[in-house]
């Protein structure tokens, strides 16, 4: 948390450099310049991105995953089928995994799992193929996406108004959970035991090993339908 501190603080004083700069209007000029093109190679990536593509439009560079482990699939299919199930029974909104394009004011994503609630996703048409922000989003954690997870994807979901964002490590097995608190997102947990209560998926409340354990993680579900 402190790094991100850290972060927003250098962004602050880079800004009012910026603006304090007899020359804002020649740099204003390059950045439009420069997002123009940028803009171009993001319709070039609508263009070429297959359906079965797993791939990102991440500031100018198309980014594809490479195959996931299987421990990273387990967790996320684990997870996907807890939170589905909750929000399907209680007619919630939508939830999306691995393939829906999210795509904010300057780059695509694709999040492992992502919650649209009810008012957004009503909107939301059959042969849809880009989304807006959701409400909710997870990410698990692998060796080629965490920085980005961290870093990027942290700034960029907190500053589209994404309330809730989980970072899932399926090595370590333990779920951080990030609520938004204006422009930024607060640690309100990191663990690897107990329970997960969702600020934002009303009455969503899961055991954190149901993620990573398969008996516990159909316990789980047993114990959704039932609650029903």
């Amino acid at each position: 948390m402190q790094t991100v501190l850290r972060s927003e603080k250098v962004r602050s004083t880079l800004l009012e450099q910026l603006i304090q700069s007899p020359k804002l209007p020649l740099y204003l000029k390059q950045l439009q310049e420069f997002l123009d093109k940028e803009q171009q190679k993001r319709e070039e990536f609508y263009q070429m991105i297959a359906e079965s593509d797993k791939a990102e439009f991440i500031n100018g560079e198309v980014v594809f995953q490479s195959p996931v482990k299987l421990q990273h699939d387990a967790v996320s299919g684990a997870l996907f089928s807890l939170i589905r199930t909750f929000v399907a029974m209680r007619d919630l909104g939508y939830v999306g995994h691995e393939k829906i394009m999210v795509s904010l004011t300057r780059n695509d994503y694709k999040p492992d799992i992502c919650f649209f609630s009810k008012t957004k996703s009503e909107q939301f048409l059959p042969e849809q193929t880009r989304f807006p922000a959701p409400d909710f989003i997870v990410e698990v954690l692998s060796d080629s996406t965490e920085t980005k997870d961290r870093e990027t994807k942290f700034e960029d979901y907190a500053a589209h108004g994404v309330s809730e964002y989980w970072l899932v490590d399926p090595s370590r097995e333990f779920v951080e959970q990030y609520i938004l608190q204006g422009e930024s997102y607060e640690l309100l947990i990191k663990s690897n035991s107990g329970c997960l209560t969702s600020a934002v998926i009303t009455d969503f409340e899961i055991p954190i090993r149901a993620i990573f354990d398969e008996k516990e993680n159909l316990k789980a579900l047993q114990e959704l339908v039932s609650s029903t």
